[in-house]
């Protein structure tokens, strides 16, 4: 593998993708360090407190790379960009409008992609006016305001800081896609994340808790190689083409396999169910008091009502992007098409009908295993107390995008007689 990754910058060109991705990683990790302008930094840091442990807040700075908790120019991460897709793909399904556009091909794509782009700017000034008031609260345990000169132009400064760094991330995300290595989106999330990697490291060498200690290793192996098995898991249905004659040529026919994966959604419900519950703990923090309290504490990322809501919307979004990203019907119709046929079974509606039964057999156990490997580091640290850095749903998106990206390197590679990461 350590051979196959030197080739890979022996490539000229993938070696510029690499160079381009690692570049704009870098700039996304300085502006999660750049305080917006207006900020106290030294009152900053009396309330890092509020944003460590399980708490929402604590999700949220894990999910912006540490940019929340000082309210850096990139404090609002890559939220608000898919808050906004989540939005547009459900609209898709009830606005006629959208769904017309959503079969138009790429026209109909770049439509959607343009209004998910309005969709965040909004979403995150909103967020943005949301955060500037949520530390303003914060000024009575700081001992000193964390905005100085609080009036309506420093708002306005902040919060039109904070939503030009959102838009600015999306732009970077969208440049990595286009003319890095891919999944810039993901792959933002994922810097975010690994960002942390070192305090967990360490908080977990000095844990003083000896058991812990010696079986954390173990337990990050077992997870880490049980996450990767069930995401390359994939059912082969077999797929027989029969000879065909185009002009004055016989084409021979042959057998191939339909692969279908155990979790053909990857981490993106683990996403989505993590942004969707986000939002009322979120609006507690911001209403404060009591009620606002109540809210914050019912919906904790550490709680059972956050669990359960957490894994139903796992479950429904991973039947949700499956029957958007693979549609039967059309799969039948183009194995019709071709001359192709699943043995046993007549081409047409019956093919459309098989697939649809298997996929559903197939997406029931791979929504539970998301909402199962998103929930059990939490229910671990719940019964054994043991501070855990990564929980599942980071695991999840860590891994998850990080086979995504071996995948798409191993392509390109093998496009130029390489040999593969993947065996």
């Amino acid at each position: 593998m350590v051979s196959t990754i030197l080739s890979a910058f022996t490539v000229a060109e993938i070696r510029r993708k690499l160079l381009f991705t690692a570049a704009m990683l870098a700039l996304y990790r300085l502006g999660s360090q750049i305080p917006a302008p207006g900020v106290n930094p030294e009152a900053i840091e009396a309330v890092q407190e509020q944003f460590q442990g399980g708490s929402i807040l604590g999700f949220l700075n894990l999910f912006s790379g540490g940019g929340l908790s000082q309210l850096a120019i990139f404090a609002l991460g890559i939220m608000p960009y898919i808050t906004a897709s989540i939005i547009l793909q459900l609209l898709t399904v009830v606005v006629p409008a959208l769904e017309k556009l959503q079969k138009e091909g790429e026209v109909g794509q770049a439509r959607i992609t343009q209004y998910t782009r309005y969709l965040t700017v909004g979403l995150a000034f909103a967020q943005a006016i949301g955060y500037v008031f949520l530390f303003r609260s914060f000024t009575a345990q700081a001992g000193t305001p964390l905005i100085e000169n609080f009036n309506a132009g420093t708002v306005f400064l902040i919060v039109t800081v904070l939503t030009a760094g959102c838009v600015l991330i999306m732009w970077m995300g969208e440049l990595i896609t286009q003319r890095g290595i891919g999944n810039g989106i993901s792959l933002m999330i994922f810097a975010s994340i690994v960002s942390g990697l070192p305090q967990g490291i360490q908080g977990w060498w000095t844990s003083p808790d000896q058991v812990f200690v010696l079986m954390m290793p173990f337990l990050a192996l077992g997870a880490i190689a049980a996450i990767v098995f069930v995401q390359e898991g994939q059912r082969r249905i077999p797929v027989q083409y029969a000879k065909r004659v185009i002009g004055r040529r016989m084409t021979q026919g042959g057998q191939t396999y339909l692969p279908l994966r155990v979790n053909m959604a990857g981490v993106i419900p683990v996403i989505f169910a993590a942004s969707i519950m986000a939002f009322p703990p979120t609006v507690g923090q911001l209403v404060g008091g009591e009620t606002g309290i109540g809210i914050a504490n019912t919906f904790a990322p550490d709680g059972w009502v956050y669990l359960i809501g957490q894994s139903v919307f796992i479950i429904l979004f991973t039947y949700f992007y499956t029957a958007v990203t693979f549609n039967p019907v059309d799969q039948a119709d183009n194995l019709k098409k071709y001359g192709g046929f699943v043995p046993g079974v007549r081409p047409g509606r019956p093919t459309a009908e098989f697939l649809d039964r298997i996929l559903a057999r197939l997406t029931f156990p791979g929504a539970l295993y998301l909402a199962v490997v998103a929930a059990f580091p939490t229910i671990l640290i719940a019964q054994t107390g043991a501070n855990f850095f990564f929980g599942g749903t980071s695991l999840l998106i860590v891994i998850g995008v990080a086979l995504d990206t071996v995948k798409q390197l191993e392509a390109q590679l093998m496009m130029r007689n390489y040999e593969g990461f993947l065996k």
